[in-house]
């Protein structure tokens, strides 16, 4: 039986600024295609690249939850839950 990953990420652009949330079955590929533009819409439109955060579940639904509940939350909140499993605002998509 196959093991299902699903992963709520959160990139910012280079000096921070702007924050995206979303939902993947592969963050690796997903992060790759934000790097290298494949994908038009915000992250093209703001040059949002740098992987900053990330959750890791085992079922789509609670992923999804989850990341309707990070999307509601005040920016403040969302800073704090970055800070609190990487403080330096380092890119983890290198660390992939």
């Amino acid at each position: 039986m196959k093991i299902h990953q699903y992963y709520v990420y959160i990139l910012t652009s280079k000096h921070n600024t702007v924050l995206y949330t979303g939902v993947t079955n592969n963050l690796q590929r997903r992060i790759q295609e934000h790097k290298t533009h494949r994908s038009y819409g915000f992250t093209y439109d703001y040059n949002v690249t740098k992987l900053v955060y990330f959750e890791r579940f085992s079922y789509i639904r609670e992923a999804i939850a989850r990341e309707k509940q990070i999307k509601a939350g005040p920016r403040k909140k969302k800073i704090k839950l970055i800070e609190s499993i990487n403080r330096e605002w380092r890119d983890l998509g290198n660390e992939l």
